[in-house]
């Protein structure tokens, strides 16, 4: 990440947040911004790897921004880093391209480990954020095939799946390593593993997966 965009217009937060970005992506070079017409300027203007945006602007939404981006720099990864946890402003910014959604409430720690396991290809959902994500796929989900022959179909091993479980859950790899007595590390290459396997890119599209294939029955 050498090239973050940061939009959030309260300096004292915006600070914030670009002291936390540079803990984790210690050379990475951050473009501050504090309104929607600048950032969507710098778009236009510069590439990005990675963007930070809140949504309530004075003049707009977060929401353009990655709009903006997914048209212009569709391989840069946007995450919104906001203080609203409801609906109408998660699922929004999802069906625009945000690949993350993170609330500020959250302790400094746990903001720094989700964007750290971007790295591996993780996209950075708070836990409540991702509880409501597998409770909207669950409610939206069609009848399928038997699980059974679901799971014969993708080809996924007893431990792939009890991971895919887990991770579709909510839980973070070092919570799913405790419970199965597994490093991070070796959660992590399930993941890839399974992400491969499923062909998604992402903890919502694997919640939906584990949806359709039965595994919220499961004990």
């Amino acid at each position: 990440m050498n090239h973050i965009l940061l939009l959030e217009d309260i300096p004292e937060i915006r600070a914030w947040l670009k002291a936390l970005v540079k803990q984790v992506f210690a050379n990475a070079h951050v473009t501050e911004c504090s309104r929607v017409q600048d950032a969507l300027a710098a778009v236009n203007t510069e590439r990005f790897t990675l963007a930070l945006l809140d949504l309530g602007l004075p003049d707009g939404s977060g929401v353009d921004v990655v709009t903006a981006l997914r048209e212009k720099q569709p391989e840069v990864q946007s995450v919104i880093v906001t203080i609203h946890d409801d609906d109408e402003h998660l699922f929004p910014a999802l069906q625009a391209g945000a690949f993350g959604y993170l609330l500020k409430e959250q302790s400094r720690e746990l903001l720094v480990e989700q964007l750290q396991r971007m790295s591996q290809g993780e996209p950075p959902l708070s836990p409540s954020i991702a509880r409501k994500v597998i409770a909207y796929f669950a409610a939206h989900a069609k009848p399928q095939a038997s699980s059974a022959a679901l799971l014969h179909e993708v080809s996924l091993t007893e431990r792939e799946s009890e991971v895919l479980l887990r991770v579709a859950k909510g839980f973070t790899l070092p919570e799913i390593g405790v419970q199965l007595g597994l490093s991070r590390h070796t959660i992590a290459d399930y993941v890839k593993q399974i992400y491969r396997k499923l062909n998604v890119s992402s903890r919502a599209e694997a919640a939906l997966e584990a949806q359709r294939l039965g595994l919220f029955g499961r004990n």
